[in-house]
């Protein structure tokens, strides 16, 4: 039992720290947004940034029901257009308060700055939002598409550089059989390759809602512009004209689909999964002493051990891609639950998982194009790793040699499998494996000593068709260089 001096200092009030009081004042800060992704992708989804998209969305759709007949004065869309830049967050968070209502408090504000109230007409706060949000997922496609293809072409050049580096190759991350590093860049190239297009034709064909109104019937702007069906199309063309989109959906409710969204984080994840699988792939490397992600001047890998020299940037492409897999979790709940015409449930999700997924990817990207860049190699380190394993690796030719010498495959399988096993626990009692020697003296292989040493001298053949395969990949991204503009020439900033 604790003391009664004890218990009632447990049960004194703290006077000297109130945590209640700088709960209420202190930013949280979005770590995803602030420590890494690029201030292009910031930009999209930042809050003032939204005002201003949503802010010229409406002057837009005010101009072109002007100019189809609304009775909207010039001097209306000049003072808009004059006071559209004026953010003021803490103003329009203080309407919201009292409104608890987020479009109607910006509705507000834009009318009282600019001294008027001719936006908004016939909108319902879904064709606002709807299609704002869509364009920052345009935008923020433009910019993970061009960072994706800039990462293929770096996958590219460094696959080409190294392919005929022979390594282990590794099944189970165990030694396998050779194959060279360019190949194994080739090889995740190829996932993320995949991804691209995904992503490529995802941007090339993202349809917007437009302007339909509280259920999807346009009834509304139909009844501004007299029950003209033309007008209402024109007046729509006119918005996607603005936003941007080459496509838009025919009928839909309040909102579009969420599958929709799903499909966006879905290719997001797609993306990120493809680096995250090469970077894990690196770490093991680097573990190994194979390679370095790259270490700047003044890095500290450990504040305990000096000599540490850790792959933290792959350890981040690994982290933001599980991060972006909670992500497609939370759209696919989404995804097949939609009531009616439409219903708000989905927002609270939205507003997190649509610009934190794109803010998880541009800092994994950013990371992704750093260590591409900036991999060193140690080509000695490999070639010693791969001379300890050589003769375990090559059992597989001196199968198919043995075959061709007369042996059945099943035998010589079971004579290999006996004495490979048997050099590996001798390397494991500290003794010499003579893996050769026993493979020599068996006579279900038929191959002598000398034929076993001029297997092994051949290390071309090992790689098999590896240095071609790396030349394949390098070439069909080569086109990305012109297919996405400035993607060649893009660098990432500098990582925190």
């Amino acid at each position: 039992m604790p003391s009664v001096k004890l218990a009632k200092r447990i049960a004194a009030p703290r006077r000297s720290f109130s945590f209640l009081a700088m709960s209420t004042t202190a930013a949280i800060p979005n770590v995803l947004a602030e420590r890494y992704a690029s201030p292009a992708m910031r930009g999209i989804w930042s809050p003032a940034g939204r005002v201003v998209l949503e802010r010229d969305f409406w002057i837009a759709v005010m101009r072109a029901q002007r100019d189809l007949g609304l009775k909207i004065s010039p001097a209306a869309i000049a003072d808009y257009e004059r006071v559209k830049g004026r953010v003021n967050l803490d103003r329009i968070a203080a309407r919201e308060r009292v409104t608890l209502h987020d479009v109607k408090a910006r509705l507000e504000e834009f009318n009282a700055l600019a001294g008027h109230e001719s936006i908004h007409l016939g909108l319902t706060s879904r064709d606002l939002t709807e299609n704002v949000e869509q364009l920052q997922v345009a935008r923020a496609l433009a910019v993970v598409r061009l960072k994706t293809a800039a990462a293929l072409l770096r996958l590219g050049r460094r696959a080409k550089e190294f392919r005929r580096l022979m390594l282990t190759g590794r099944t189970h991350n165990v030694p396998a059989q050779p194959t060279t590093l360019g190949k194994r860049l080739a090889m995740f190239g190829e996932e993320l390759r995949l991804a691209f297009g995904r992503l490529d034709a995802l941007a090339a064909g993202y349809p917007v809602r437009g302007l339909k109104g509280a259920v999807g019937t346009q009834l509304d702007q139909l009844t501004l512009l007299g029950g003209d069906a033309k007008k209402v199309a024109r007046l729509e063309a006119r918005v996607l004209k603005h936003l941007g989109f080459a496509r838009v959906f025919g009928a839909v409710g309040q909102v579009y689909p969420r599958s929709l969204d799903f499909e966006t984080v879905g290719a997001l994840h797609q993306v990120g999964a493809a680096a995250a699988s090469l970077a894990t792939t690196l770490r093991l490397m680097a573990g190994q002493g194979l390679l370095t992600e790259g270490f700047q001047k003044g890095q500290v890998g450990s504040s305990a051990m000096p000599h540490k020299v850790n792959a933290r940037n792959c350890e981040r492409i690994c982290g933001l891609a599980t991060v972006l897999g909670g992500y497609v979790t939370m759209t696919a709940s989404l995804a097949g639950h939609q009531w009616n015409e439409g219903d708000v449930s989905c927002s609270v999700v939205r507003r997190v998982a649509l610009p934190d997924a794109f803010l998880a990817l541009d800092g994994l990207l950013e990371t992704f194009l750093t260590v591409l860049d900036q991999m060193t190699v140690f080509p000695a380190v490999i070639a010693a790793e791969c001379a300890r394993n050589l003769p375990f690796l090559a059992t597989t030719t001196i199968l198919m040699e043995a075959v061709k010498a007369g042996a059945g495959r099943e035998t010589a399988h079971a004579a290999i499998k006996e004495h490979a096993l048997a050099a590996a626990a001798a390397i494991r009692a500290g003794e010499e494996p003579r893996l050769v020697e026993r493979l020599a003296a068996d006579a279900r292989l038929g191959l002598p000593r000398a034929r076993l040493n001029a297997i092994l001298r051949e290390a071309d053949r090992f790689v098999g068709a590896a240095p071609s395969q790396a030349d394949a990949f390098a070439r069909s991204v080569a086109p990305l260089a012109r297919q996405v503009p400035g993607s060649a020439s893009y660098r990432p900033g500098k990582l925190l």
